[in-house]
């Protein structure tokens, strides 16, 4: 999955040559790892609100974390970063709104296929759009220089700042979220929509208005993602393509619904990513710790492939187990 600076959308490997031990690479997988789980926190959260709240799957969710860097991209090229970082969510939560408003009522009655279908449409438009206006390649999208600094040296080797900022931003997020969700007035009417919806009809709440929000706001979050994350990582058409299963993977792990239960998943998917594409073990590296590597080796095949070069089904092994394991996800709630 999408690591910092890397187009594939996999953590960084830390190079050989510069971690010069195994605690220095300990200690920088570890930190790429938590960070890169808190970036997938950031995009999977509004997917997890607004499915918890609506039991909306929403297939553009990973198309409003494109569509929020590249209008980042372009208010930042005019007003500067800030004002781009403070713009993109709103534009997005407000587009997102629009889709609640006018498109899923009228396939809502349908069921989920429906929602599904409209969702993967809305996505390939929005992706259309963006070649259409930014063009089929990356955008020059930058950090500002007064974020562009080292936050301390790991054994020699200085760890990016901004890569602690875009895991601050995630931190603040979900304490927002978890505080109003569970201890504001808007917070209980929300979840009693979300379960009562008669009922909180009849108390005098506009239900359809109190989704429109939620939706715009599970848009505005990524849309949110997408500026911040957009600035370090490569801004292009595909960057929603490559994020989108692994935020569905995020969502299903941690439970649908649950957004402790996200957070949760994706710093597991986060670390476990990091580590293993640093990582030149084997099945034969194993063997030989009893005298039989050489064997191993001998026989070829899946004995010798690296547990680097299979990094990135990572997150759908751990899929796999979890659902064999608790199939309502670690932290979903069981029917």
């Amino acid at each position: 999955m999408p690591g910092f600076g890397q187009p594939s959308g996999r953590p960084d490997r830390p190079c050989r040559s510069q971690v010069g031990s195994h605690m220095e690479f300990a200690i920088i997988s570890a930190l790429n790892g938590v960070t890169y789980g808190l970036l997938l926190f950031m995009v999977s959260a509004g997917l997890t609100l607004i499915f918890g709240m609506m039991g909306v799957l929403n297939f553009a969710h990973a198309s409003f974390y494109m569509l929020g860097a590249y209008v980042a991209y372009a208010v930042s090229s005019v007003f500067g970063f800030w004002v781009g970082l403070l713009v993109a969510p709103i534009f997005v939560g407000i587009v997102g709104m629009g889709v609640e408003r006018f498109l899923l009522p009228r396939v809502h009655a349908h069921g989920h296929a429906h929602e599904l279908l409209l969702t993967f449409g809305l996505a390939l438009i929005i992706e259309e759009l963006i070649k259409l206006f930014f063009g089929d390649f990356p955008v020059n999208y930058q950090m500002p220089g007064g974020l562009r600094f080292s936050a301390f040296s790991i054994f020699g080797s200085d760890y990016p700042f901004y890569r602690l900022f875009i895991g601050a931003i995630a931190v603040v997020m979900f304490t927002v979220l978890w505080l109003l969700l569970t201890r504001t007035r808007t917070g209980i009417v929300v979840r009693a929509a979300e379960r009562l919806p008669a009922m909180a009809g009849a108390l005098g709440h506009n239900i359809p208005m109190v989704f429109m929000f939620v939706f715009g706001t599970g848009a505005a979050l990524a849309g949110l993602a997408g500026a911040v994350a957009g600035a370090f990582y490569p801004t292009n058409p595909n960057m929603g393509l490559e994020l989108g299963v692994i935020v569905f993977v995020v969502v299903v792990v941690g439970g649908l619904g649950s957004l402790k239960g996200s957070l949760l998943a994706s710093l597991l998917i986060g670390l476990f990513s990091s580590f293993a594409v640093g990582l030149d073990w084997s099945l034969a590296s194993l063997f030989g710790l009893v005298g039989l590597g050489e064997w191993a080796r001998s026989l070829g095949g899946l004995m010798t492939l690296e547990l680097s070069s299979i990094s990135a089904t990572i997150p759908f092994a751990l899929m796999l187990i979890v659902l064999l394991v608790r199939p309502a996800g670690l932290m979903g709630e069981r029917n």
